[in-house]
């Protein structure tokens, strides 16, 4: 006989405790859909406010329509939103647009615009033998027209709703080129195979070449290259008949906006000299799309600055940009929320925390967007009644 183990008079019970575990659960209500409200439209004075949203990640729908409810309310009229190849396209020519078709139902719902960014890369457009083929970002040249084929195609389903679209992110960081050297030409040449197929697709799109992110990385660098120098070489080769308008990441780390530009310093001014490049090469006319900007308060981190500074330098922003930038089309702050915690200085760029806790930065954009106040000192000079 075999002998009696003492967990098998524990056995039962414990399958009990399953059984009735799994009946719980079915019973438990969905997560909530969050049905649409009537449309609703944006009241502000500046319609230029505009803000970097991180939604393609919620899991629950009503978080979305939260946070944009609360762009609308800001007074803001446009967000950023990261659209991922890999999530609408996990095997090649199978689609699922759920994640995308949930904000853009929302946005447009709250009487928004969206600027799409496009980027990550799915596995079956990476396999190619080499090493880089497991990183995220890395998109091998013989890939370059299924990507075309994508954005073509999503810009054709969202037309009307999101016909600004980026192309690419910080292509002069070596981490966003697939940890690859950066090539300016490389990236023309996928800007080429996107432009036509696109604009087929949705002849009212505009195509933003990426944004750069502003570093002083010099030529021959591992890491990346000096955003004004990559610029002059994407002119140099060609680049300017295949985008409609620039994207930019303007941050102010630790200066206020009105510092200087200088070439071996990283400011909020920074962006001048990009489009004096513009300029040089005949290419003025062309939008320019703020897509990143902002300053940070963490008090632990070395390029952050006060929170009233924080505030004050904002708003200050956004009046210096309206007065002396003719060529900006929308100034966009990074970022509205998070949804969870870092737990590090990067939840000190966010406007309202994970339970929608809107912080002093949102209301003072809110009063700059909504004409409630002026100059910059809606918290600390704040205007008679």
């Amino acid at each position: 006989m075999r002998p009696f183990h003492p967990i098998q008079r524990f056995l039962p019970h414990v399958v009990r405790l399953l059984v009735c575990w799994g009946c719980l659960t079915a019973l438990m209500p969905a997560p909530p859909r969050a049905p649409l409200e009537s449309p609703r439209t944006v009241h502000t004075q500046n319609p230029e406010v505009c803000v970097h949203t991180r939604l393609i990640d919620e899991v629950y729908e009503w978080k979305i329509q939260r946070s944009l409810q609360m762009v609308r309310e800001m007074g803001a009229t446009t967000i950023v939103e990261f659209f991922p190849w890999a999530y609408a396209e996990p095997q090649e020519g199978e689609y699922d647009w759920e994640s995308f078709d949930r904000i853009a139902r929302h946005a447009k719902n709250q009487g928004l615009q969206v600027i799409a960014r496009m980027g990550l890369v799915p596995a079956w457009a990476r396999a190619d033998g080499s090493e880089r083929a497991t990183t995220l970002n890395y998109l091998p040249d013989d890939s370059f027209d299924a990507f075309a084929t994508f954005v073509a195609t999503f810009a054709a389903r969202y037309a009307g709703v999101m016909d600004h679209i980026i192309i690419w992110n910080e292509p002069n960081l070596s981490f966003e080129w697939g940890y690859r050297p950066v090539d300016p030409q490389d990236y023309v040449r996928m800007l080429k195979a996107v432009y036509q197929p696109v604009h087929a697709a949705n002849p009212q799109a505009v195509i933003l070449a990426a944004p750069l992110a502003p570093t002083l990385e010099p030529t021959g660098s591992p890491n990346g290259l000096d955003d004004l120098l990559y610029l002059e070489a994407l002119y140099a080769a060609g680049a300017a008949p295949y985008f409609d308008a620039l994207a930019m990441h303007t941050y102010g780390f630790t200066e206020p906006p009105e510092a200087e530009p200088e070439s071996t310093a990283l400011n909020f001014r920074r962006a001048e000299l990009l489009h004096a490049i513009m300029a040089e090469y005949d290419d003025p006319q062309k939008p320019v799309f703020i897509t990143e900007s902002g300053w940070n308060d963490h008090p632990r981190w070395t390029k952050a600055v006060r929170p009233s500074e924080r505030v004050a330098y904002t708003v200050r922003a956004f009046e210096w940009a309206k007065a002396e930038w003719p060529w900006m089309d929308r100034l966009c702050v990074w970022a509205l929320r998070y949804p969870a915690n870092t737990r590090g200085y990067p939840d000190n760029f966010t406007l309202i925390t994970p339970d929608f806790q809107a912080t002093p930065i949102y209301y003072a954009i809110q009063a700059y967007a909504r004409g409630w106040s002026q100059g910059g000192r809606l918290w600390l000079d704040p205007p008679a009644p």
